[in-house]
C-alpha cells in the first residue's frame, strides 16, 4: 500500500465506498469555493483598486440576480451533504436482522470481544511478541457489535471500514459492518480515556466464511499447551487478559503496581492497615479488585470474575510468583 498522505484507507466494508463519495465530495466543493472566494476578492482588489484620489466610488449598491445565487448554489450542496449523510446514517443504525452478534467492551485500556458460546476473549499476537485483542469476522456477512464500558467513554473506530462509535458506561451502543476484504484490519479508541488511551488498540481479522467458525474457536481457546510450563501458560494469560496494560513485569509503577517482586511482599493499603501479598491476596485482588486498594493508588481496575478461569488464574499466580 502507498505511503502517500493523499491516498484514502483500503476501503473494506459496505459503508466505505458511500462514505468516501461524500467525503470526496465535501472536499472538492469546498476546495473550488475557496479558490473561487478568495480568487474573486484578490481579482477585485486588484481591478477596482483605488488608482487616484479623483477616483469616486460606484453608485451601484447590489445585484439581486448576484445574491440570489451565492445563497441558492450553496444551499442546495448544503442539503445533497445533508440527504446523503442522513441516508448514510441510517443505513450504519439499522443493521440487518440475521447479522452475527458479537459483544463488544471497553475498559480503560482494552478491548474485549466476546462471541456465543465460546468462554473467553479473543487475542492475537502482534509486533514485539504484544498480544492484542482480536475480532474475527467473516468476509461478506452481516456483523452487529454490541458495546459497552466498564469505566468511562471510549469510542470504538475501525478506519479501513469507516465505522466509529462511542462505547458508553451504562448502555449500550451499536454498530454493524459487512467486511468485503480479507486480512488483519486495526481498531482504536478515539475517545481519551486517560494514560494509556493511545496503546487501546485491536485487530480485526476478516475472514472466509467457511473459515469463520474454526478461526474463531482457536482464537478464543486459552488453554496450557503441551510441554508449556505453568508459568509459561501464565504470561500467555497476562498479555491475553491485558494485565500488561496496566501492570508492568518489573516492581516499577505503571497504572497499578508492577508485578516484580510482589509475592511475598507487604502492601501498605489505603485504609492503613498492611497485607502480604500472597496467592490468595493476589487472587482477590483479579476477582474482587477494591477489596484492599494499595496505597497510592486508585480503584480502577475492572473484576475478572466470570472471565478468567481457575486454571488461567492459578497460571497467572505462577507467573506473578516467578517474576523477581
Amino acid at each position: 500500500m502507498s505511503d502517500s498522505p493523499w491516498e484514502l484507507l483500503p476501503t473494506a466494508s459496505n459503508h466505505a465506498q458511500s462514505l468516501d463519495g461524500l467525503y470526496i465530495l465535501l472536499t472538492a466543493v469546498t476546495g473550488i469555493s475557496f479558490v473561487l472566494v478568495i480568487g474573486t476578492m484578490f481579482y477585485f482588489m486588484w481591478k477596482y483598486k483605488m488608482k487616484s484620489e479623483d477616483d469616486k466610488t460606484s453608485p451601484l449598491t447590489h445585484n439581486g440576480k448576484l445574491e440570489f445565487a451565492w445563497s441558492a448554489i450553496p444551499a442546495i450542496f448544503l442539503m445533497v451533504f445533508f440527504v446523503w449523510g442522513e441516508l448514510d446514517f441510517v443505513k450504519l443504525s439499522s443493521p440487518p436482522a440475521d447479522s452475527i452478534d458479537i459483544h463488544v467492551t471497553g475498559q480503560k485500556w482494552y478491548w474485549t470481544f466476546e462471541y456465543p458460546g465460546r468462554p473467553v476473549a479473543a487475542t492475537t499476537e502482534v509486533e514485539d511478541g504484544e498480544i492484542a485483542p482480536l475480532l474475527v469476522v467473516p468476509k461478506g456477512q452481516a456483523v452487529r457489535l454490541t458495546m459497552t464500558s466498564k469505566d468511562v467513554i471510549h469510542s470504538f473506530y475501525i478506519p479501513a471500514f469507516r465505522v466509529k462509535k462511542d462505547v458508553v458506561p451504562g448502555r449500550y451502543t451499536y454498530v454493524w459492518f459487512e467486511a468485503t476484504e480479507l486480512g488483519d484490519f486495526p481498531v482504536f479508541c478515539t475517545e481519551y480515556c486517560g494514560d494509556e488511551h493511545s496503546s487501546m488498540l485491536a485487530v480485526v481479522r476478516v475472514v472466509e466464511p467457511e473459515d469463520y467458525k474454526a478461526e474463531v474457536a482457536a482464537a478464543t481457546t486459552l488453554e496450557q499447551g503441551e510441554g508449556e510450563s505453568l508459568e509459561q501458560f501464565g504470561e500467555k494469560v497476562y498479555k491475553a487478559f491485558a494485565c500488561n496494560s496496566c501492570h508492568n513485569t518489573d516492581a516499577t509503577r505503571k497504572v497499578g503496581p508492577g508485578f516484580g517482586g510482589l509475592y511475598g511482599k507487604s502492601e501498605n493499603l489505603a485504609d492503613g492497615s498492611s497485607v502480604e501479598a500472597d496467592e490468595n491476596y493476589i487472587r482477590e485482588s483479579i476477582m474482587e479488585p477494591n477489596a484492599k486498594i494499595v496505597a497510592g493508588y486508585t480503584p480502577q481496575m475492572p473484576s475478572f470474575a466470570g472471565q478468567i478461569n481457575d486454571e488461567q488464574l492459578n497460571a497467572l499466580i505462577a507467573y506473578i510468583k516467578s517474576l523477581k
